[in-house]
């Protein structure tokens, strides 16, 4: 074949790919919706994102979509929005549906919240429709050592103004457990928490206990309220357990210093006989002396002999009626 006749086959084929390209990089279809649905987008602000690495559709369909919903937004917001990283569509969607719930945010506070990792549209639903947050079981001891376990349901309502720097659910949840605790403590008997368990709600909700939070507490229910242990009386036979091993530690103490001092008396008292044993034999020496200077005769000696014999006869006789005396009363 000629050139001439081949050369509008090649033209054909460079039109069909520039135009597939062409179509490819340049999203027209988009830019056609965005026209039929009255938004007034350039082609070359589409031409734009996709230099910018923005994917038009992100951008584009958030929109048409806050177009129709009567809200004022520009693109650029909407694509500063996307390169910081935010959700687009859930920005717009939080915002409708503020909207239409009269609630007044604007785009900049709903796109701060939306990077600071929270769900503004879940807030947003929630300032329409509260949440119940539920506490677990949370223990007090009222006065009279009895222990009470309340199970409260809490329920909030988003705080739009608070949602970026505001604390969270567990902080909520643990400021009620501390003024549930507070309360009961502070009754008298745990019979009066019994009747009245819309004490713990009044007292606790009147402790603000939602600034600094995210949330607006709207009310504090009592679901549920048990009796636990005798907390008082375990304490008091913990300590009556404490005094008894006290005292019984003491009586040790005083019966260890008494054993030794009977055994210090045993020992005074064989001191006492080896002295009597050292006197007694120098007993023999005296008399010896005696006899041999004189001053004692050998008749002196023969009665004191005789005396000292009836003295021990005296000592055996009454040794022997002392143990008949022991047996007859064994018997």
């Amino acid at each position: 074949m000629e050139l001439t006749q081949i050369m509008p086959i090649i033209i054909i084929g460079i039109i069909i790919i520039v135009i597939a390209v062409l179509f490819t990089f340049i999203p027209v279809m988009l830019w056609i919706s965005a026209l039929a649905a009255g938004v007034k987008v350039g082609i070359f602000t589409l031409v734009g994102m996709r230099l910018r690495r923005v994917v038009p559709s992100r951008v584009i369909n958030p929109l048409i979509k806050a177009y129709k919903a009567g809200l004022n937004v520009q693109t650029n917001q909407l694509e500063s929005h996307y390169l910081a990283g935010g959700n687009v569509d859930r920005v717009v969607n939080a915002l409708i549906a503020a909207h239409r719930a009269n609630i007044q945010l604007s785009f900049e506070r709903c796109a701060a919240i939306d990077l600071a990792g929270r769900d503004v549209l879940e807030a947003v639903q929630m300032s329409v429709n509260p949440k119940v947050i539920e506490t677990p079981f949370i223990s007090g001891i009222a006065i009279d050592g009895i222990e009470v376990k309340a199970k409260a349901r809490i329920t909030v309502r988003a705080n739009i103004d608070r949602l970026v720097g505001g604390a969270g659910e567990e902080t909520v949840i643990a400021r009620v457990g501390e003024g549930i605790v507070s309360t009961i403590g502070s009754s008298e008997t745990h019979a009066k928490v019994l009747e009245n368990p819309d004490s713990i709600s009044h007292n606790v909700l009147n402790r603000g206990l939602d600034a600094g939070t995210a949330f607006e507490i709207l009310s504090i229910d009592m679901a549920d309220i048990d009796i636990g242990k005798n907390i008082g009386a375990i304490l008091q036979t913990d300590q009556a357990e404490a005094d008894k091993n006290v005292a019984q530690a003491k009586a040790e103490e005083r019966r260890a210093m008494a054993v030794a001092l009977e055994q210090e008396m045993v020992a005074n008292v064989q001191e006492m006989r080896a002295k009597v044993v050292e006197a007694e034999a120098d007993v023999p020496r005296a008399l010896a002396e005696a006899l041999r200077s004189g001053n004692l005769g050998v008749m002196d000696y023969m009665n004191y002999k005789n005396i000292d014999a009836d003295t021990d006869m005296r000592d055996s006789i009454g040794k022997l009626s002392k143990d008949d005396s022991d047996e007859n009363d064994e018997q």
